[in-house]
């Protein structure tokens, strides 16, 4: 028997049961949906197929740039779900209503966390701590798809809830533009559980069988188009796949998602050594080298007097990151590549001891024999497999995604023709 069995499968065979129903998933998800990806809106309408699977009780806006009011989105698309919502109905009684997801449709966090990495709280971020506290003995699985600010926020305000909490987060982009709350997660929360994806998801839509119609284009052409309301939707937003966060639903609906290690849909992981970090106390150059996906730390002390409402923006590849003064007057500038490449910046201020600095960095894959010691220090921490064998390119363990490809396509394809048919 393959190590991940089609969806309806597990479902039936998970050893621990309620009586005769299957111990289901509980799931929130916190999405930057309204962003420049599209991907977000695709895995939303997986997420929604597949939402009788599961116990979904929470979708969260979360910060993304200056985009505002973003549960919006959220509700648009539950308009679309309560078209298709009679067909899937048909399929099982199991589908959330309308009017739940409705309710439980919570907006984030509308700026990214400052250089403390928490806030203020948000809507999200008590939907987070207001689920986790249910007298419920599953634990509260979050799938971060985007910034991780509103669950940074959540475990500051309360961390009582890290033991029932386990994490799957989408990294690598996403975790550029939330750096100073992951680096808080980092650095203060180490005993949380969660698996840091930051290349495995790409398995999703890069790599394994693209033959046919399981090529990305093909298969939205062939399987998603004309499904209903949802899968019309689909088409509009991008005419092939892409879904980058789905990996994370796909492993908490599998057999033994407290087990990184073992085989899914969803990847397999690692322990993590720990956690990549460099400070810079100078303008770095092109030949320091960084790991891939880590934290960095441009600090500098500019002298001359600050203006009033110093504000200064690091650069990289005509994307912009707010630079933070710290309480002693040094200015930090925190970037997380997400290539192993070297990336050039330069800072714009104004003040005039910041503005026009530069400067570059390497980033470079991690080596392999990082996997073989894990660090103590973050004992519930997973993240990508760094054996070349899982390779595809340099995106570490795409491949224990990628290798089911046929697999979660064909069941996601059988799921959007609920969409469109009822049962008969």
């Amino acid at each position: 028997m393959k190590p991940f069995l089609l969806l309806i499968c597990l479902l039936s065979s998970v050893a621990a049961v309620r009586g005769a129903e299957p111990v289901r998933p509980r799931v929130i998800v916190s999405t930057d949906i309204g962003g420049t990806d599209f991907d977000d809106f695709q895995s939303l309408v997986h997420l929604l197929v597949y939402s009788d699977a599961i116990d979904l009780e929470g979708m969260i806006a979360s910060p993304w740039g200056t985009a505002r009011d973003r549960k919006r989105h959220l509700l648009d698309l539950v308009d679309l779900y309560a078209r298709d919502y009679p067909n899937l109905r048909t399929y099982s009684p199991r589908y959330p209503t309308p009017e739940h997801l409705r309710s439980i449709s919570k907006q984030g966090g509308l700026d990214s966390a400052d250089l403390r990495g928490f806030g203020a709280r948000t809507e999200g971020s008590d939907w987070i701590i207001s689920c986790a506290k249910r007298a419920d003995d599953r634990p509260l699985w979050v799938l971060v798809w985007g910034g991780i600010d509103d669950l940074a926020q959540a475990v500051h305000d309360d961390p009582s809830i890290k033991a029932k909490l386990r994490v799957y987060f989408i990294g690598g982009p996403n975790k550029k533009w939330s750096t100073t709350a992951y680096d808080y997660l980092a650095r203060d929360h180490r005993d949380l559980w969660i698996i840091e994806a930051n290349s495995t998801y790409r398995g999703w839509f890069t790599g394994g069988d693209q033959a046919g119609e399981l090529n990305n284009a093909a298969f939205v052409s062939a399987h998603v188009k004309g499904r209903g309301a949802l899968g019309d939707y689909f088409v509009t937003i991008a005419p092939k796949i892409k879904m980058g966060d789905t990996p994370s639903l796909a492993y908490a609906m599998g057999a033994n998602p407290e087990d990184p290690t073992k085989d899914s849909w969803g990847g397999h992981f690692v322990r993590a050594w720990d956690r990549p970090r460099r400070t810079f106390e100078r303008a770095p150059a092109a030949s320091d080298q960084v790991e891939i996906y880590s934290i960095v730390d441009v600090v500098y002390r500019p002298s001359g007097a600050a203006p009033a409402g110093a504000k200064a923006t690091l650069v990289v590849e005509k994307q912009e990151f707010t630079g933070f003064q710290a309480s002693d007057g040094a200015w930090h500038f925190l970037f997380s590549p997400k290539d192993a490449r070297t990336f050039n910046y330069q800072i714009t201020s104004n003040h005039p001891g910041l503005d026009g600095q530069t400067g570059a960095f390497t980033a470079v894959l991690p080596d392999p024999a990082r996997a073989k010691t894990p660090s103590p220090n973050f004992p519930h921490w997973w993240t990508d497999d760094p054996d070349p064998r899982w390779r595809e390119g340099n995106e570490q363990g795409a491949k224990t995604v990628s290798r089911w490809r046929a697999e979660f396509l064909r069941d996601f394809a059988d799921r959007m023709l609920r969409c469109k048919l009822p049962r008969s």
